[in-house]
């Protein structure tokens, strides 16, 4: 057996897991997805009953030795003195209600925030933003909390969010931003990117005329297309090449 055909190690999945984590912090960051705030996690691949993100970071300068490893409920593992992101709820709480999730991104793309505060749908309007869904709710924290610090900060608000979430790949916060969820994480960074862009060509849209939003049909057939092993490998390499690392 070649050095090729050797069965990876668990560290080997480990690492390789934290990587590509590490690369998707930079990916959202030059995709202008997430600014200094925003965060994206990655569900631990041999025990689903953890995951990994990074301590509380600017994205654009995540490293490896910035990663953590949480619990579900967000307790941090390990005696790392270093402080955790405030909003790791929202993903601990995606985890736990959707085992099918094994990537979750919270932003604040600014082209995205204007949805979270008007009756104006999200819905895709052109095939790359297909992967989005059909769908794409409103979390509003007044509903259940009333005034808060616009924090994400307890696992009761994740699991609110959360529900509104349902079984979708996005959702709005209401002047927010959004989280997006997917089978993995090449996938959640599509589906945040798609989203993006899909609000973008609205906003540009609405001045020339009401859009014309695909139908559901389309929307599943495009996205389970686009949401396949080799579109996803293509445009990874190509954001890894944007953000610098290409070859890697």
């Amino acid at each position: 057996m070649g050095d090729r055909d050797r069965p990876e190690s668990e560290q080997e999945i480990i690492e390789a897991t934290l990587t590509r984590l590490v690369l998707a912090n930079r990916i959202l960051a030059r995709e202008e997805i997430i600014d200094d705030f925003g965060h994206v996690s990655v569900r631990h691949p041999l025990d689903p009953e953890r995951y990994f993100l990074s301590r509380s970071r600017s994205p654009e300068v995540v490293s490896r030795d910035d990663i953590m490893e949480f619990t579900l409920e967000g307790e941090k593992l390990g005696d790392d003195p270093r402080s955790p992101y405030k909003e790791r709820h929202i993903h601990g709480a995606i985890y736990r209600d959707r085992p099918d999730v094994q990537a979750v991104t919270h932003h604040h793309a600014r082209s995205v925030l204007p949805f979270t505060m008007v009756e104006r749908s999200l819905r895709p309007i052109f095939h790359m933003a297909s992967v989005v869904g059909k769908e794409v709710p409103v979390w509003d924290s007044q509903d259940e909390f009333g005034d808060t610090n616009m924090l994400v900060d307890s696992m009761e608000m994740g699991h609110s969010l959360s529900r509104v979430l349902g079984q979708g790949r996005a959702a709005l916060l209401r002047g927010h931003g959004a989280v997006c969820a997917g089978p993995c994480l090449k996938s959640a960074i599509m589906i945040s990117i798609g989203l993006r862009d899909n609000a973008e060509l609205i906003q540009s849209t609405l001045p020339l005329g009401e859009v014309t939003y695909l139908t559901d049909g389309e929307i599943e057939k495009a996205g389970e297309m686009l949401l396949g092993p080799n579109p996803l490998t293509r445009a990874w390499d190509y954001w890894v090449a944007r953000a610098g690392f290409g070859g890697i």
